[in-house]
């Protein structure tokens, strides 16, 4: 499923992938789900751009090595998209 060259691919990657990694930043920044002590509370961008980020690997991948355009150009559109709203809310 992942070796398509499809618009609807690349969107649905550019989505899950920072979804996924901004769950993640946030548990390993949460020490043992302790609420009081978030470390994030003086910088809540901090894991938002590494979410938004974590689409240059696929983006890369699917452009350079396996030459796929439209998916390649669905993961850039999500991302231009989180940047946007980034700037806007932040």
């Amino acid at each position: 499923m992942l070796n398509k060259d499809r618009w609807v691919l690349g969107i649905v990657i550019g989505i899950l992938l920072p979804m996924m990694m901004y769950g993640i930043v946030l548990m390993i920044l949460i020490p043992h789900g302790n609420v009081e002590n978030l470390i994030y509370l003086d910088r809540p961008k901090v894991p938002a751009l590494v979410a938004i980020f974590s689409n240059l690997l696929p983006f890369r991948y699917y452009m350079v090595n396996k030459k796929y355009d439209r998916t390649g150009r669905g993961i850039l559109l999500v991302t231009f998209i989180m940047v946007l709203l980034f700037f806007y809310f932040f």
